[in-house]
């Protein structure tokens, strides 16, 4: 399959970013990955997003000195080597990867097409309640960049948090408090795992064209936000 890349910063982060045309694809790309069998019955889609997502990771870990591959775990989710904290997306003809040596990092990326306007009243309330949507028109910015930034900072905390909590969240779990040009603040409505209710996590976010990027990244304290005396 053919591909391009390229990098770019995120939040003081190498973000690695490769552009793939999914026409060029045959199953036998698929033999390069240490974990191809799992894909066998795969859609074509499913296939060609994967492989994607997984040369960006080798991109990012090769970058550490890592020669290796994310495996994948029994949720679906990337396993990334020991010592290591790391986070792939795929949207469209595009797939980025991030990688940290730190394993105690919270680290999720996501990237997203940015909705038109009219599509926006279709999936809203699957993603923000009243009091988001009363924050997300009150930033200034148009109903359909704002509530695809929100949808993807959902996913970019989402993917940060299962490696260390194990359970998944729907949209509901956590709730969007602020918006500005550099930045989006969710806090989380209910406990996940060992993060309380009312932790906050501010997340880097950068516009490119039709696309949002946005990324989670901080340290991992156990019980942190509202203790509630635990």
């Amino acid at each position: 399959m053919h591909t391009t890349y390229s990098t770019f910063l995120l939040a003081g982060q190498t973000v690695h970013h490769v552009e793939f045309d999914p026409t060029t694809f045959t199953d036998a790309d698929l033999l390069w990955l240490p974990h191809h069998a799992h894909l066998t019955h795969a859609g074509r889609k499913r296939k060609t997003d994967h492989l994607a997502g997984r040369i960006a990771a080798a991109h990012a870990l090769h970058a550490l000195n890592e020669h290796t591959l994310p495996g994948i775990g029994s949720g679906g989710e990337p396993l990334w080597p020991e010592g290591i904290s790391g986070s792939i997306t795929h949207s469209g003809v595009q797939a980025m990867a991030i990688a940290v040596r730190d394993q105690h990092l919270l680290t999720g990326i996501d990237c997203e097409a940015i909705l038109p306007e009219r599509e926006t009243k279709e999936i809203k309330d699957g993603v923000i309640n009243a009091l988001e949507e009363t924050c997300l028109l009150q930033s200034g910015y148009p109903f359909g960049l704002a509530l695809t930034l929100t949808f993807s900072a959902k996913e970019s905390v989402f993917k940060a948090l299962f490696p260390h909590a194990g359970v998944y969240m729907g949209f509901d779990c956590a709730q969007v408090i602020a918006l500005d040009d550099k930045s989006l603040t969710l806090a989380l409505s209910r406990t996940v795992g060992e993060f309380n209710e009312g932790k906050h996590f501010t997340l880097a976010w950068k516009r490119v064209n039709g696309s949002v990027f946005t990324l989670a990244s901080e340290k991992s304290t156990r019980l942190s936000g509202l203790s509630h005396g635990v």
